[in-house]
């Protein structure tokens, strides 16, 4: 059974998907109002993603403990996991994610993989940028992008 709950963060709701035991999807909703919103029906784990989301956006943290499943082939499954290795605060280029998985000459392959990320933000798809050092696509808006590494950015050279 599936279970959702919104966070309604700084640039929009974003919809908590996932089962008892794990998260399956953080995704910006393009809507106004939080609808599914927390009781006792709502899972343990989706409370705890909720809570790490709201520490993530008040700068408090910076690497997310909720455990979550992905859904895909081998090849996406090596490009999330390469994304969880990019730090708080800084920025890794499509090639520089191709070459980490063993696969230099797979660029577009990982940036089309990097945009079916279902669990934005916790599996840091945002911090993945053109080698040429500018924002490229991505499935939340650039300027969401933008805003979440300028957040990170500031919260990174507080800390």
């Amino acid at each position: 059974m599936h279970y959702q709950v919104d966070y309604d963060s700084p640039i929009g709701i974003i919809e908590i998907m996932g089962t008892k035991s794990h998260v399956t999807a953080v995704l910006f909703a393009e809507r106004e109002h939080r609808e599914p919103v927390q009781n006792e029906e709502t899972p343990e784990i989706l409370k705890i993603c909720y809570k790490q989301l709201d520490e993530y956006f008040n700068g408090k943290r910076q690497q997310f403990t909720v455990p979550y499943f992905f859904e895909g082939t081998s090849f996406q499954n090596n490009v999330w996991q390469a994304l969880t290795t990019v730090p708080f605060g800084k920025t890794a280029s499509y090639k520089e994610i191709a070459q980490q998985i063993g696969n230099e000459k797979a660029v577009r392959a990982v940036g089309m993989t990097n945009s079916k990320n279902q669990i934005s933000i916790i599996v840091p798809c945002h911090r993945v940028i053109g080698a040429n050092g500018k924002l490229t696509g991505y499935a939340g808006g650039v300027w969401r992008k933008q805003w979440l590494l300028e957040h990170e950015k500031m919260a990174y050279l507080n800390k």
